[in-house]
């Protein structure tokens, strides 16, 4: 059997941190492969999946090694509650470009315009993964699959395409951007191969993806109530999408 301490050391500069039951349950559900997962209690973790998750419970069974707590601690220095953690291979970037640009598409594309919170844009990936969408972009510095981003969108990266691309790498579609000046979207039916795009909450959209988009809407807000979280934008937005007309299966 391998030693799944060496295994750590071995992958873990290449490999997607699952940190905590759901990121793993999530990854494990949705097709990840998952080389190593260690734990410091391994009954108290299946029993949580006999709670939780039943269906995933045989893989975690044979996936799941005990190990001390000094050892969990040092290699995943701020452990989850649950102490539990994996690493899984992260997909494919042609494999993510393959499903982003296919058409015809029947769910829309999240764009995050230079996102900045890696909390936020965990969220939002797990808000997508959620609604079905077909994947979730970002442009800019911030790297989607940093492990706090991960760790936010409980392991739902590997329920729907996230990729980081410039605004002219971004898929066919039309885009339908956030913006104050926009026209109020509850007038509008947003098609289900739209590019839903988001600009930060400090900044706004980038020039370059407002050139790019072919619709500005804009979220109901009360008058000097400055913005709303980006998350919570994505999710009105995805909300109004799927009840005029797009919905998960």
């Amino acid at each position: 059997m391998t030693d799944p301490v060496r295994a750590w050391r071995q992958l873990a500069d290449e490999s997607v941190l699952l940190d905590g039951f759901h990121a793993l349950k999530h990854a494990v559900r949705f097709g990840a492969r998952v080389p190593v997962a260690v734990t410091t209690d391994r009954e108290a973790v299946l029993a949580l999946a006999d709670e939780l998750a039943p269906d995933v419970r045989a893989v975690l069974d044979e996936l799941l090694t005990e190990v001390a707590e000094a050892t969990f601690t040092a290699l995943v220095p701020r452990p989850h509650p649950t102490s539990v953690a994996a690493l899984a291979v992260r997909p494919s970037r042609a494999a993510n470009l393959e499903t982003l640009a296919r058409t015809p598409r029947t769910t829309p594309v999240v764009v995050l315009d230079n996102p900045r919170n890696l909390g936020n844009a965990g969220a939002v990936i797990r808000l997508a993964a959620g609604f079905g969408a077909t994947g979730v972009v970002t442009t800019g510095t911030l790297d989607p699959w940093h492990p706090t981003v991960v760790r936010g969108g409980a392991g739902l990266h590997f329920a729907t395409a996230v990729e980081r691309l410039t605004v002219d790498e971004l898929p066919p579609g039309p885009v339908f951007a956030l913006d104050p000046e926009g026209q109020d979207i509850r007038g509008s039916k947003l098609p289900d191969d739209a590019l839903l795009a988001f600009g930060s909450e400090r900044n706004g959209l980038s020039a370059e993806l407002r050139a790019r988009a072919d619709h500005l809407v804009s979220l109901p807000m009360r008058p000097q109530v400055s913005s709303y979280n980006l998350a919570t934008s994505v999710a009105m937005t995805l909300f109004h999408w799927s009840a005029t007309g797009g919905a998960p299966a």
